[in-house]
């Protein structure tokens, strides 16, 4: 499941959508033409402000459905419990409670509506820990507040036991503890608020099989992690607007992923066929997008900014050298032979405004399958299902020696818009970098990956390229491990030929 997560450097439903501005000066590369290609920070780009204005839901009950008093402690789960399969039900607006029970809440039959009306709100009141479980399919919650519900660290309060099909919709699930919700496969959550939630805005994780065709569009995700759980687990991995896990096929598109406690969107261990597209990704603690031992992704027309802030930073500070990044790949890269809408990773037409840094792709070359190093525990590539199988000697010949391995390669940047002005991050220095690079392998004493083989293999040999895009800004480059420092020019020439295309002026970050 790789919850402990690697130590950076050692490892390291019409949608109700504002037009926000992404603000920036225009200036003239002096390095020649800005690419047509390349998106312009003063595009209009498209916020879901779902939070301050929620759609209100049918003022009276539709016909044949129940409703459900909030006078009535209990009343929706004993009603829920008395119903046929396929009922809906409608809540009319106060505050609903459920048993004080800590472990009541409502199970939901197959098919199932829930619409709440206008001042609609389930609220555990710091008392339940779920408000809606069970594993009945194709359950709708639509127009309801959720609120209050304690749920302990890695759980979710609404779809609790990660269902299939359900759909939830403008709907508010707020100031829970543990995640607002989990995902089954065929999930659809359009125009939500998920805010200020103790753990995750949702955790897409599923304990029996991969979540598959999950669809996270419009929504306001917003505040999330209060509990600060990478402080109290340490390198956990733990947390994020939304973490997704062994997710195969997702579209997440345009969301408004900002101010959460760390990451805005992690996609951590075997995900594969993502599309990540028309986001606004702002001014969350760290970084916008963590991509990790996963496949196959196209990441395109976002628009990220202020992100990083507090997390690069805070290395910084401690004399971290790595390059913590606003986007990040760690293990991760294009894989042809797992079925997915594209074999690459790609990552175009975005707009990277005044970040901490830009974008790095990593690869440990101690982490793989079998490794005590894995921090991903038990996990194995998606092109091994054995994990034993990858131990000396077989590891050391072909297949193994290529598959048991997660690799950043086959990525694709080009056509995006980088634009770095150091008195709007107020830095000197550390928050500057595009980086592509690997640690130097030691680790177990049976590897195959040691020395320097790894980070030749990514910066040369894998395929990864930037090309065709835009700087704004004093940038500099690092290739191939830590203490490769470089210019434009650097990057640009050989061995590493990076950037073709791309034109950079360094004093035109404002």
């Amino acid at each position: 499941m790789g919850i402990k997560r690697r130590l950076w450097a050692l490892a390291a439903a019409p949608l109700a959508l504002a037009l926000l501005a992404a603000t920036g000066c225009e200036s003239t590369p002096s390095a020649g033409a800005e690419s047509k290609a390349a998106p312009s920070t003063s595009a209009a780009r498209s916020v879901a402000r779902v939070c301050a204005k929620p759609a209100a839901g049918p003022a009276k009950a539709p016909a044949g459905a129940v409703t459900v008093d909030p006078a009535v402690v209990g009343d929706l789960a004993a009603k829920t419990k008395s119903s046929p399969p396929n009922t809906t039900f409608w809540l009319r607006p106060g505050k609903h409670r459920l048993d004080p029970d800590r472990y009541a809440q409502v199970i939901p039959k197959e098919g199932n509506r829930y619409l709440g009306a206008p001042g609609a709100v389930l609220d555990g009141r710091k008392k339940n820990q779920y408000a809606f479980g069970g594993s009945a399919r194709n359950v709708t919650i639509r127009y309801l507040t959720v609120q209050r519900f304690v749920a302990p660290p890695d759980e979710g309060v609404v779809n609790h036991d990660s269902a299939d099909g359900w759909v939830i919709e403008h709907a508010t699930i707020q100031d829970n503890s543990g995640a607002g919700l989990m995902a089954g496969a065929r999930q659809r959550v359009r125009a939500s608020c998920l805010r200020d939630n103790g753990q995750y805005g949702m955790n897409a994780y599923k304990a029996n099989g991969r979540i598959s065709g999950l669809v996270v569009e419009g929504n306001e995700i917003v505040g999330n992690n209060t509990g600060d759980w990478e402080r109290r687990r340490e390198g956990c991995g733990c947390t994020g607007g939304i973490k997704f896990w062994a997710v195969n096929g997702a579209d997440v598109r345009g969301n408004w992923v900002h101010d959460n406690r760390g990451t805005g969107l992690w996609a951590d261990t075997n995900n594969n066929d993502f599309r990540i597209e028309d986001n606004v990704l702002e001014a969350n603690d760290g970084a916008a997008l963590i991509y990790e031992t996963s496949y196959n992704a196209v990441i395109r027309n976002n628009t990220i900014r202020r992100n990083n802030w507090v997390e690069g930073r805070r290395e910084s500070d401690r004399g971290d050298d790595f390059p913590y990044a606003t986007i990040y790949l760690s293990e991760s890269g294009g894989e042809p032979r797992i079925r997915a809408r594209t074999n690459k990773i790609e990552i175009y037409r975005n707009v990277l405004e005044n970040n901490w840094s830009g974008i790095t792709l990593w690869e440990n070359a101690d982490r793989f399958c079998n490794s005590p190093a894995n921090t991903s525990s038990g996990d194995c590539t998606l092109l091994v299902g054995d994990t034993h199988r990858c131990a000396k000697p077989a590891i050391a010949t072909a297949p193994l020696y290529a598959d048991c391995r997660w690799k950043t390669q086959r990525v694709d940047i080009h056509d995006n818009r980088f634009v770095l002005d150091k008195s709007v991050v107020k830095c000197t220095e550390k928050c500057d970098r595009m980086a592509l690079l690997a640690n130097y392998g030691t680790y177990p004493d049976w590897s195959p990956y040691k020395g320097e083989r790894v980070a030749d293999a990514i910066t040369t040999k894998q395929h990864n390229r930037w090309h065709d895009n835009v700087y704004l800004g004093p940038w500099k480059f690092v290739a191939q491990d830590m203490s490769r420092v470089l210019d434009f020019g650097e990057w640009q020439g050989t061995p590493y030929q990076q950037d073709t295309g791309s034109t950079l002026d360094p004093r035109a970050g404002g």
